[in-house]
């Protein structure tokens, strides 16, 4: 499976300190399942992907802002299905100024296999179809923009009018 690792290396990038503690990060997936159909061997993972962040300091929108970025290019439908909520979360307030994190997404991933000429199959992931930024313009720039530049915007400094 491609896209947690993915997401993984955004997180990583995009959240102030996640990189600099990497331990306090883990992924695991959840009820996983193979869709599959006869008369083909190509099928799609479904799974919950778990995402914990352990002993979070940061500002909780530092976390949120690339994980739904991150899902309008990788998992589009998760913003539009209803009820409208591309994922959950749970989170243990240690203190004042930390939590514990626990973040589920339902994700796919569809694999076409294919028989290769010279015998066995490939297996190929297959990218979600391209709908475009769901995001697009907001604060002037595409969510990638803030997101993955050289010099982050971070969060922060973003403001939301009352």
């Amino acid at each position: 499976m491609k896209k947690p690792d993915g997401l993984r290396r955004l997180l990583m990038q995009a959240v102030p300190g996640l990189a600099a503690d990497p331990s306090r990060f883990s992924m695991f997936i959840d009820k996983g399942s193979i869709e599959a159909r006869a008369g083909s061997l190509s099928f799609e993972y479904a799974y919950t992907l778990n995402i914990v962040v352990q002993d979070y300091s940061g500002d909780i929108d530092a976390l949120m802002v690339p994980i739904l970025a991150w899902i309008a290019e990788q998992q589009p439908d998760l913003l539009e299905r209803d009820p409208r909520k591309p994922f959950t979360f749970e989170s243990e307030l240690l203190d004042s100024d930390a939590a514990d994190v626990s973040i589920d997404l339902q994700l796919t991933e569809a694999v076409r296999v294919a028989r290769m000429p010279t015998g066995g199959y490939q297996a190929i992931h297959l990218d979600e179809p391209s709908r475009g930024d769901a995001f697009e313009d907001v604060c002037g720039a595409n969510l990638w923009q803030l997101l993955l530049r050289e010099e982050m915007v971070t969060p922060s400094i973003l403001t939301v009018p009352e």
